[in-house]
This record gives structure tokens, C-alpha cells and sequence, in this order.
């Protein structure tokens, strides 16, 4: 049997996601469940950056788009925030883009549009 990459911090942010859910149900805006977020970060001391910004290395330059994580959680974690009907594929990709630019392993891609949350875990290298 195998153990779950970050398994106590995953399951500490989808603790928090699934209260935020709870609490305000789907349909507001991604902004919204955001804010809720932070908040409960705060409240839990858990350590977190939100609108992360990362660069993009192409060959020998920077190129001039950031990338922007909703949130970075315990300095390892990526945790993006939809709030959609349902979560298609570029959703992921997107994640594993802000995987391979911020050189983390894991990404959780939460959404709060759906009656009940959903939640993916990405690994990447």
C-alpha cells in the first residue's frame, strides 16, 4: 500500500473546501469561495499565498505572461478554485502548467459551482 503524497495537508485544505461548501453552497463566484478560503486559512493557521505569481521559462528567456495559482498552501500545495458546472480537462492541464512552472508536485483542483464539491489530485513529476 502506498501513502498519498502530502496526505495530513491534502486532507486539512479539502476539510476546509468541503465547510466552505457547506456553508455557502454552489452558484457565487469564484472570487467568493476565495475570500471564504482565506479566511479559513487564517482562522486554522495554516500558511498559505494566494494569487501566487510564477514566471515562465522558454528556452533563454522570461516570457512576458505570468502564470497566477489561486492559491499556494503550505508552500506546496496548489490549490486552484473553480466554481463551474463541471471541471473539464483544460482545467487540469492548466493545473499541471502551474505544476511544471512552480517545480510542486501536487495540485488540488476544488470546484464549487457542482452540488457537491469536487475535488482532483494532480501529481506531476
Amino acid at each position: 500500500m502506498s501513502d498519498i503524497f502530502f496526505k495530513d495537508e491534502s486532507y486539512s485544505i479539502i476539510g476546509i473546501c468541503m465547510d466552505v461548501h457547506n456553508q455557502l453552497g454552489a452558484g457565487f463566484l469564484e472570487i467568493v469561495y476565495k475570500d471564504a478560503l482565506e479566511y479559513e486559512f487564517k482562522k486554522a493557521d495554516i500558511p498559505f499565498e494566494r494569487e501566487k505569481e510564477y514566471v515562465v521559462h522558454y528556452k533563454d528567456i522570461i516570457l512576458p505572461h505570468r502564470f497566477y495559482a489561486d492559491f499556494v498552501v503550505y508552500d506546496s500545495i496548489i490549490l486552484e478554485v473553480k466554481g463551474v458546472s463541471s471541471i473539464p480537462e483544460g482545467f487540469v492541464a492548466q493545473c499541471i502548467n502551474y505544476l511544471k512552472v512552480s517545480h510542486n508536485k501536487l495540485a488540488l483542483l476544488v470546484n464549487f459551482g457542482e452540488l457537491k464539491l469536487n475535488c482532483r489530485r494532480i501529481l506531476h513529476g
